[in-house]
């Protein structure tokens, strides 16, 4: 039997060298806090969907060195003999804030933060990051596929052309909490309940001496509710027309079409047309081929005559945008007395300017209308009085703000890890999430969900976090040398 891969050492290696040298200047136990945070929106969208913690929570609950990780590293010749003891018994200890997986985020406030040891939560940078950044991006990606669908079925398709077998795998997962109803990727349906399932290839078609028979041997095998392939020869000639006729052989009345290639808008409503005046108006159409929200918004606003899409390479690789870009940024430490004393990265690319301290993500919502208004990013022991008016300002835009008086709140990040231990009573099923995730966009104004020139959201500090990174970037920049 294969031995399962650990994960351990799936790091960038100057983890470990920090690590290893934390340990050896005294700072084994010194506690951080580390923000996962992203800059900008894929495809400049309105938002974006978090998912991947599903994946962080099991890396964590399974994090371990075993004597062939210790080995390998003590081959390196780089790492003190005490360090490699203390990996021996390596476990994480710290905590974890994160929001939901299916939550709507926005750029620029934490989604997930880390409070362990300076080694510890080091070490877990590279694995949060991948997960995050992959399955974000996929999820993203699904969803602004699916609204483009409006309403339509969409199954995820690609993973002939994911890259690699975890792509295909969790992109599978990904797509799905996204909004796709299924996958074609059996082994994600095994794995986290990802619905699978399929239609026919062309290689079934060309097998047989005639594609009449090859359409009789798929419903005779699969006699409920079967998608014959229509476009390996002729569509109008002889897909539809081969296809009725096995429908009607075989009394199916369940049943579809899936047309492949050429010239989508027009050969779909010729479908429609031919198939309903054949007595099938119940006969769905399916297309594939390179698909992505674009295509398939410009598809239906042609008049294309579609039930349901099977997107394949343009989602699992998000090719239109195809990196996240999460990061991973120190913003406190602790002193010898348990005081978190605030941190910041400073630098002349004003967006790359990190917000300081162990903070607080709070959604603010419209009582009136229920809608999602803006978040608030706050030092961790404020609290937000709803109560009493309260402005947001548009960082970007500081004399653009809004002022709420009837309004709630949601506070976003929530415990997922307490001393090492997960604090989550029961994880969240896959579709559990998926309702989730459609539920919290819900809250959404359709303005944000435009795919060009979306509106804006606003994330803004606290006056009290404003003033701290004000102070902290005056203290750590403003005795540069100007030129």
């Amino acid at each position: 039997m294969k031995q399962e891969l650990n994960y351990t050492l799936l790091c960038d290696y100057y983890e470990l060298t920090m690590a290893n040298g934390y340990f050896k200047n005294g700072w084994k136990d010194k506690i951080t806090y580390f923000d996962v945070f992203f800059r900008q929106i894929p495809d400049n969208g309105g938002f974006a969907i978090a998912a991947g913690l599903e994946q962080i929570i099991d890396y964590i609950e399974n994090l371990a060195f075993d004597e062939d990780d210790i080995a390998f590293l003590r081959k390196k010749g780089v790492f003190d003999e005490e360090f490699l003891t203390y990996l021996r018994d390596f476990s994480f200890h710290g905590d974890i804030y994160a929001v939901r997986e299916g939550t709507p985020i926005f750029p620029n406030e934490p989604i997930l933060t880390v409070r362990a040891s300076a080694p510890e939560a080091q070490f877990i940078e590279t694995f949060i990051l991948l997960t995050l950044n992959h399955q974000s991006l996929i999820a993203t990606k699904a969803n602004r596929i699916c609204r483009a669908a409006e309403g339509r079925t969409v199954t995820e398709f690609g993973s002939r052309r994911a890259h690699g077998a975890s792509g295909a795998i969790l992109g599978a997962r990904a797509a799905c909490i996204g909004g796709c109803a299924g996958t074609a990727c059996t082994i994600s349906e095994l794995l986290y309940g990802t619905p699978a399932g399929g239609t026919m290839a062309h290689s079934w078609v060309q097998m047989f001496d005639s594609e009449l028979e090859s359409f009789r041997a798929y419903c005779r095998t699969y006699p409920k509710n079967p998608c014959l392939l229509v476009d390996t020869y002729n569509v109008l000639k002889s897909g539809i027309p081969n296809a009725l006729k096995v429908f009607k052989e075989f009394g199916i009345k369940e049943c579809s079409i899936r047309i492949d290639s050429g010239d989508i808008t027009y050969l779909t409503k010729r479908a429609r047309k031919m198939l309903d005046d054949a007595g099938y108006p119940h006969c769905k159409i399916v297309i594939s081929n390179a698909l992505d929200e674009y295509i398939i918004r410009d598809l239906l606003l042609q008049g294309a005559q579609v039930d349901a899409f099977g997107v394949g390479e343009r989602l699992i690789t998000a090719r239109s945008e195809p990196v996240f870009g999460c990061v991973y940024k120190l913003s406190a430490v602790e002193d010898d007395e348990g005081q978190v004393i605030p941190k910041i990265k400073v630098s002349e690319n004003a967006g790359k300017i990190t917000n300081p301290h162990f903070k607080k993500v709070w959604r603010i919502f419209d009582n009136a209308t229920g809608k999602a208004q803006a978040d608030l990013v706050t030092v961790y022991d404020e609290t937000i009085d709803v109560d009493q008016p309260l402005t947001i300002f548009d960082p970007d835009h500081p004399w653009k703000k809004k002022t709420f008086t009837d309004f709630s709140v949601k506070e976003l990040l929530i415990p997922i890890f307490k001393d090492g231990v997960c604090v989550l009573k029961q994880k969240p099923t896959l579709q559990e999430i998926r309702s989730y995730s459609a539920g919290q966009i819900d809250y959404l104004w359709d303005e944000m969900k435009r795919f060009e020139h979306p509106h804006l959201y606003y994330v803004d500090l606290s006056a009290k976090l404003w003033q701290i990174k004000n102070e902290l970037i005056k203290e750590n920049f403003g005795s540069f040398q100007q030129f």
